[in-house]
């Protein structure tokens, strides 16, 4: 693809902690963009660094700094999802692109925007290259998407990535939903919008994913988008009833049938511990969902931008000075051939 397509892109990152890295990847974005676009965007989303990261950034807004640059400091540090959706909210332009740079290649951002321009407004990419995790993990993996994938008809692999790029349609419906924060990573997949997935391969090795960090993100994504947990809750107990049933009739049956009714000790130890086992998972499954109402009945945004710097060089800035003063040129040309013409005649 190259930069004569008339199309506005926005491209947004998440940075934390980068700044050794950070320039260097600003520039490598700066220049696939200029290959993607005539006009384009980059927004960086500062998301809680303590490495000097803002003071970097502010610089790099500057006459010599990269031009096109728009930077979001967030308050404080929020999930990844979380600080891609506040980028994603505040970009201008016709498509939206979405990268981590410490897992994903912006060099296949060209062939990801020429499979959106061909009437998909979303594509999602997956990075072969995937992180080394442990089998635990692995397991919980898979079982994760299991369920995604019966609640909700998604393909976590390649329906769910953090890298992809969204057409306005997408974004502008995104904006109309309450949580779109919490809905970012689910949510265009399962609007129903033309989508496609594409998969490269990259030397950039993402990194290590933590088994406790991922479970407690993929609980609360089930909860904030599907009412399968409270189905799985309301079974539950169903299947405790009709087990409580079952088990109070056996031991009344061992109490009529048997003379050692000594035996219906065990049965009622079984059937008890049982019954906690079914309480302790309804009340798991139950707290989470308080969980989530609570969040949402505080109405606390799940952002908030304390700082926002836009870089001293905008194209698309000179591009519409050079155009409106050709405009007014012209009009400046036909009035006084209008003038002058009237005038002889």
């Amino acid at each position: 693809m190259d930069s004569s397509n008339d199309i506005f892109l926005s491209i947004v990152i998440v940075a934390e902690n980068q700044c050794q890295t950070l320039e260097q990847t600003l520039r490598a974005t700066g220049d696939a963009a200029n290959r993607c676009s005539q006009d384009h965007e980059i927004v960086v989303v500062e998301n809680g660094s303590e490495d000097g990261s803002v003071e970097l950034l502010k610089s790099l807004c500057s006459d010599d700094g990269i031009p096109n640059l728009q930077v979001y400091v967030l308050t404080k540090k929020t999930e990844s999802d979380i600080a891609a959706w506040a980028g994603v909210a505040n970009a201008l332009d016709d498509y939206v692109a979405v990268i981590n740079p410490m897992n994903d290649d912006i060099e296949s951002l060209p062939s990801m925007l020429t499979v959106a321009m061909g009437e998909v407004d979303v594509v999602f990419a997956a990075n072969s290259n995937t992180a080394t995790t442990s089998i635990p993990y692995r397991v919980a993996s898979s079982l994760f998407g299991a369920l995604v994938s019966r609640l909700l008809g998604i393909d976590i692999n390649s329906e769910m990535p953090f890298y992809r790029v969204l057409s306005r349609r997408v974004v502008n419906y995104m904006l109309e939903h309450s949580e779109s924060g919490l809905a970012y990573r689910w949510l265009p997949a399962f609007s129903g919008f033309n989508k496609a997935s594409i998969t490269y391969n990259t030397k950039v090795q993402p990194a290590r994913r933590g088994l406790i960090r991922e479970v407690d993100r993929g609980i609360r994504m089930l909860v904030s988008s599907t009412a399968g947990p409270m189905r799985i809750v309301t079974l539950l107990s169903f299947f405790g009833a009709v087990m409580n049933l079952l088990s109070s009739g056996y031991v009344i049956g061992e109490a009529l049938f048997k003379e050692d009714v000594a035996a219906g000790w065990v049965t009622l130890s079984l059937q008890q511990s049982g019954m906690f086992s079914l309480i302790s998972l309804v009340l798991l499954i139950l707290g989470e969902y308080i969980l989530h109402m609570v969040q949402l009945a505080t109405n606390a945004p799940s952002y908030y931008i304390a700082n926002e710097y836009t870089s001293a060089r905008i194209t698309r800035r000179s591009r519409l000075n050079v155009e409106a003063i050709s405009t007014v040129d012209g009009l400046t040309h036909d009035l006084d051939h209008f003038a002058t013409g009237h005038h002889d005649h």
